[in-house]
């Protein structure tokens, strides 16, 4: 099928032209798929957190919430290293075996690995498909390693960082700039010890809404989605050209990584010939040709 057709099949139902749509506009043929959608905007719920909090688990969760409230809903599951790598990413997507059997689910691993600034240079094109073919919301989970708990905010809002009880989570968040990126936290498996003083400490740290949560039995889930449904109606225009901004530089600065002229000009700097502000400048006015 062409683009047209595979977006007729996939707005009719067709898990297979979706995804092979997803793969079109995760490599050279973006473009042309995204010409043809126009333009389409979704809400993202980012969904980030150290390994072993319960981040799939959690995801799952509000999957079927949102399904119960009659949502098709689009699950993005990034791994920065490649789709292929299976491993604890298809583990944790084992966790979801029931949402991914319903037609209107749909859970995709999509990979970072190629992309200067990851999340915010790959996930922008998939998300605009999955909006145009009607899921909303669009749920973005990281695997929570390297940057992408950071990086999540460029293209997620809210952003809701899952947690542990106990095992000094909260300090490894600050650490680790989650506390920043947070506007809502979760402290799952909160009928484990420890899950009262995690609360507490991370109330100590942030003035984001800090909430529990069980996420297999359900319990403070509620909450939970009425968060993210309140964080939503509080986005302001402001918020959201901030986020464009993010994605904007992100994806020029990849486009700039890949300029056929930059290896001439890096070479020069190295020799003395020119100098970095200088270099600079002329990469900026030269025409992009085949980059990016």
């Amino acid at each position: 099928m062409n683009v047209p057709e595979l977006i007729a099949a996939a707005r009719g139902g067709s898990v297979r032209a979706a995804g092979r749509l997803l793969s079109l506009v995760e490599g050279p043929r973006r473009g042309e798929v995204l010409d043809v959608l126009g333009p389409a905007a979704a809400r993202v719920v980012g969904v980030t957190g150290p390994p072993g909090a319960g981040k799939s688990t959690t995801v799952a969760a509000l999957v079927g919430a949102y399904r119960e409230g009659g949502a098709r809903v689009a699950v993005l599951a990034v791994d920065p290293s490649s789709p292929y790598s299976g491993g604890a990413l298809l583990g944790d997507r084992i966790r979801m075996a029931d949402a991914a059997a319903d037609p209107g689910v749909l859970i995709r691993s999509l990979a970072t690995r190629g992309h200067l600034r990851g999340l915010a240079t790959a996930v922008p094109a998939p998300v605009r498909l999955l909006a145009a073919l009607g899921h909303d919301p669009v749920i973005v989970e990281t695997v929570g390693v390297g940057q992408s708990e950071i990086e999540i905010a460029a293209v997620a809002d809210p952003v809701v960082v899952v947690l542990a009880p106990g095992a000094g989570d909260a300090v490894q968040a600050a650490k680790a700039g989650l506390l920043e990126v947070a506007d809502i936290l979760v402290v799952n498996k909160a009928d484990r010890d420890g899950a009262e003083r995690t609360v507490r400490e991370l109330r100590a740290e942030t003035r984001a809404p800090v909430l529990t949560l069980v996420a297999p039995k359900g319990e403070g889930l509620p909450r939970l989605v009425e968060a993210i449904e309140a964080h939503d109606r509080a986005d302001d225009p402001v918020r959201r050209a901030g986020r464009a901004r993010a994605q904007i530089l992100s994806l020029a600065q990849s486009r700039l990584r890949g300029h056929p002229a930059l290896a001439e000009l890096a070479a020069d700097v190295a020799a003395g010939r020119i100098d970095a502000y200088a270099a600079a400048e002329d990469l900026l006015r030269r025409p992009l040709g085949g980059a990016g």
